[in-house]
């Protein structure tokens, strides 16, 4: 994404992901400290009512927050960054990141975008949405 061309209603460069799979879930697992059942054994998960395992939300904001750092680049700065989430991701699901710049506003030698932000797993299914702030130098 070049910085001199942002505009209102331009669209950021689209992230999908591999599909989720149960390996994935038991790594994130660890990272993260969450080690909640319904992440990674399925009978508790079953037993809990969620038909299996699910993947951690914060996993599926951080796929989000990748296509948000991937389309900034090195030189932009993330202010902020919230998201809701709306469905479940299960194995082997695949998850595409969107956003569209909905607000752009001057400040010097730099641009402060807004952006509406989602992710989903097929037309039919958002999965997170949201809202991202970012500065980028006007190149």
């Amino acid at each position: 994404m070049t910085t001199t061309d942002l505009k209102v209603g331009q669209a950021l460069p689209r992230l999908v992901k591999s599909p989720v799979t149960k390996t994935q879930l038991v790594m994130y697992s660890g990272a993260s400290g969450d080690f909640n059942p319904i992440h990674t054994v399925d009978e508790f998960a079953e037993a809990a009512g969620l038909g299996g395992v699910i993947a951690h939300g914060m996993l599926t904001m951080a796929f989000v927050g990748q296509m948000l750092t991937d389309a900034i680049g090195e030189d932009g700065d993330l202010l902020n960054f919230s998201v809701r989430f709306k469905e479940m991701v299960r194995p082997g699901d695949v998850v595409t990141c969107e956003g569209t710049v909905v607000e752009l506003q001057e400040e010097g030698a730099t641009n402060v975008a807004v952006c509406d932000i989602s992710a989903f797993t097929s037309p039919e299914k958002v999965v997170v949405t949201g809202t991202a702030e970012f500065r980028v130098s006007i190149t």
